[in-house]
């Protein structure tokens, strides 16, 4: 499959299927049950939020993110069609969603603005060292921390990576690759001689 550019929407292809409980969940939110959407909410809740939060940095912008793509997931409901996993499905969803946000320069001036604060306030040696590695992962193209926030803060395969942005394992490779190299530069200055990604 050939990789999308920047700003196009993700399409998933996963070979995994929708378990039954989940199908039961999704069955029943379509009939108008909140409480069986809600438990969805809670099961992949984590899961959205952390891929947000990854993608911008931003406490704040993550949790509006998660909430914006829970939304967006119960008023598409109807589209699922249980071929693939539901997480697989949501994490499409949620990196369409973080791709968007990125688009819009206003919302990112605002986040330099926000970091140049906290930068201030940081004193200990963790928060430091966190904090110059969200700033090393910004720098990153948004389709290569999307490679990094999946595979490495979320745990999923190259393979699984690959078809939640809609792109070969190869291209998944090449990204990370370069993200690791462009990670190490920006890092180098930490003295740490290591970053575990």
């Amino acid at each position: 499959m050939v990789p999308k550019e920047f700003g196009s929407r993700v399409v998933l292809r996963d070979k995994r299927t929708v378990t039954d409980d989940e199908a039961g969940l999704v069955e029943r939110s379509l009939g108008g049950d909140l409480d069986a959407f809600e438990t969805l909410i809670r099961r992949y809740q984590r899961m959205v939020y952390s891929l947000a939060y990854r993608m911008t940095g931003s406490a704040a912008d993550a949790e509006d993110l998660t909430q914006e793509t829970f939304i967006r997931a119960h008023t598409q409901l109807a589209a699922f069609r249980g071929n693939a996993g539901f997480s697989s499905w949501l994490y499409r969803i949620a990196v369409n969603q973080c791709l968007d946000w990125l688009k819009r320069a206003e919302r990112r001036q605002r986040l330099d603005e926000r970091w140049k604060l906290q930068r201030r306030d940081m004193q200990p040696a963790e928060d430091a060292l966190a904090e110059r590695i969200q700033e090393a992962l910004l720098q990153l193209s948004p389709k290569q921390r999307a490679a990094i926030a999946l595979t490495v803060y979320q745990g999923l395969s190259h393979a699984e990576a690959a078809q939640a942005l809609g792109c070969s394992e190869t291209t998944i490779s090449w990204r990370l690759f370069t993200a690791r190299s462009k990670l190490k530069r920006l890092l180098q200055d930490l003295g740490r001689g290591r970053f575990g990604v």
